[in-house]
Parts: C-alpha cells; sequence; structure tokens
C-alpha cells in the first residue's frame, strides 16, 4: 500500500508539472539586455518584441542591466528563478568572451545558462577614412607589417566583436595593433572619420551609410564568403589572411535549470518570430542575416565560440581587469 501511494503521489506531480509546463507562459516574461536602451541588442528585441508577444500570449517585457560589457546581466539572470519567465537577450561577448577576457568574472556561461535559440550571425567589414592610403586590404596588411608601422583600430569598448575582431586580425597578420577602446561605436566612428585611427572592423549596419556616402571605403569582409550587398568586396581570408573568419552574433538563453519543455516552446516561438516576413525585413534593413536555431543546434555552435574565444584570448594575451 505503502508503495502505491508513493507511486500515486509520483504520478500526481508529474501531472502537475507537465500542466505547469503546458499552461506556460501564464504571465509576462521579462527579457533582460546588458546594452543600455537604444543600443544594437536593443534594437533587435524591438524589431520581434510585439510579434513574439503575440505568438506567446503573454508580453515580454526589456529588462536593462547594463554594465561591465553585459556582465551585469548575465548574473542577473543566472540567479534568476528558472521558472521560464526570465531570459537574457545577448551577444557574443557576454555568452562567449568575457569569462576568458575579464579579470575576476568566475560566471561560466555555458554552466550558467540553458540554450534557446541563436538569433543571428553577421559579418563585420573592415573599413577606413575616404583619405586613408589603403586602397585594399592588401594595402593595409603590408603596412602593418613594415617595422615601422604603428596602426591603431578602434571599437564599441573592451570584450566587443569589434576589439575582438582587430585583435583577431592583429594575430593572423602576426603583428602588434593599438586598439582604442570606445563608449559605443559611434564616438570610434567620429574618430576614424577624422582620420585618428587607421581602420576599424565594425558593423554593417553601422557603417553601410558611411560606405555608400562615400566617407568610409569598405576593404574586406571578415566573413568567409562575401555579402550580397558589397559583392565587389573582397573577404578578408581572399585578401591575403587565409582561414581568417569573425563574426558577431546575437542569442536568447534562459537560467540553467529552466524546464526543457519550457525552453523548447520559447525557442519554438523565437523561431516561428524570426520568420515571419516582416520580421526578416527589419532585419535585412539593418543587415543583419537571421539564424534561428534550435536549443541543440545553438548549443553545439556556442560551445565552440567558447572553444574559439578561449583560445584568441589566450593567444592574443587579451585582458581586462
Amino acid at each position: 500500500m505503502k508503495f502505491i501511494g508513493k507511486l500515486a503521489f509520483g504520478l500526481v506531480a508529474c501531472a502537475l508539472a507537465t500542466s505547469a509546463h503546458a499552461e506556460w507562459p501564464d504571465r509576462p516574461l521579462r527579457m533582460v539586455i546588458g546594452f543600455a536602451p537604444g543600443g544594437a541588442s536593443d534594437i533587435a528585441f524591438k524589431m520581434v518584441q510585439d510579434e513574439l508577444s503575440r505568438k506567446l500570449g503573454q508580453p515580454v517585457v526589456p529588462m536593462y542591466k547594463p554594465g561591465a560589457n553585459g556582465n551585469i546581466a548575465n548574473q542577473t539572470v543566472a540567479t534568476a528563478e528558472p521558472d521560464g519567465y526570465t531570459a537574457l537577450w545577448a551577444n557574443v561577448g557576454p555568452l562567449a568572451i568575457n569569462t576568458y577576457l575579464y579579470q575576476g568574472v568566475e560566471l561560466d556561461p555555458g554552466k550558467a545558462f540553458a540554450p534557446v535559440t541563436q538569433l543571428t550571425d553577421s559579418p563585420l567589414v573592415v573599413v577606413v577614412p575616404k583619405d586613408s592610403p589603403f586602397q585594399t586590404m592588401q594595402d593595409l596588411v603590408q603596412a602593418a607589417r613594415k617595422p615601422d608601422a604603428a596602426l591603431s583600430y578602434g571599437s564599441a569598448g573592451h570584450g566587443s566583436s569589434m576589439h575582438v575582431a582587430g585583435a583577431a586580425l592583429a594575430l593572423a597578420v602576426g603583428v602588434p595593433m593599438t586598439h582604442v577602446p570606445y563608449k559605443g561605436s559611434a564616438p570610434a566612428l567620429q574618430d576614424l572619420l577624422a582620420g585618428r585611427l587607421s581602420f576599424m572592423v565594425d558593423s554593417r549596419s553601422t557603417t553601410a551609410s558611411f560606405i555608400r556616402e562615400g566617407s568610409l571605403r569598405a576593404l574586406a569582409i571578415s566573413s568567409d564568403q562575401r555579402v550580397a550587398d558589397l559583392p565587389d568586396v573582397p573577404t578578408v581570408a581572399e585578401s591575403g589572411v587565409p582561414g581568417f573568419k569573425v563574426t558577431t552574433w546575437q542569442a536568447v538563453v534562459m537560467p540553467a535549470g529552466t524546464p526543457q519543455p519550457i525552453v523548447d516552446k520559447f525557442s519554438a516561438a523565437l523561431r516561428e518570430t524570426l520568420q515571419l516576413p516582416q520580421v526578416r525585413e527589419r532585419f535585412a534593413r539593418i543587415y543583419t542575416p537571421l539564424v534561428g536555431s534550435t536549443p541543440e543546434a545553438f548549443a553545439a555552435f556556442w560551445a565552440k565560440e567558447r572553444a574559439d574565444a578561449k583560445t584568441l584570448v589566450e593567444r592574443a594575451r587579451l585582458q581586462v581587469d
């Protein structure tokens, strides 16, 4: 009788858990964003917010936790209740690079979070001001390898995709280049336009208008393939740096321990949202390719990205206090 009672209790508990998962969500979700409103992450989130909320039947509300290149948001979500009502919208920095780049950061994203989906995967573009002596990527590489070279590149800050891409380029070319961090991409671009920086490896969304008007010259694309809107711009690999590939990506994760049925349901809702024509059109306007992967596919991609980031940070001897 005792065994039957325990079995009955277990079956009831499983039924209640299954029912709770089936009813999720029954209240608003909060999407934690580790950067200030108006930034790239916020803009991308706003492009899917309304449609995702309608698909889930509950509001998905942003919660901004800027600071430390996303580390504060990471901690917020990692310590949140894994009940399916808190998620993190983050990029390659907080999810793959920061653990190795910043001293004193003990949070391991691979253990702290459950993968939901990879949202985007965007190549960067190497740009120089219109008056730069570098007409091609080969010109820049050759200049960098001269004994008296003093090339500098700007970024949106330590640990940003621009910082990592510049460091990866310097490592691939085999010469040191000076990293100049800024508080955002906009001030860095202003110094580049003024000729106070040698080059930048920046997103296409922020450089597109400058390239079109001719104030910036695109030398190369950081991915392993050319892009449709810049068909005459070669890849870095095509320009004398074999094997070079750096992209920036965004993804959604939830606290580790979030029930897998909820993770799967949230992932499916996000993937379906990304397939909507109006959403795809919005991202196309900012030159951002969409992915929309399953939790399993994203987990495999994410593990490789973390391993690659660790190798790069160690080889380039990058460190931020």
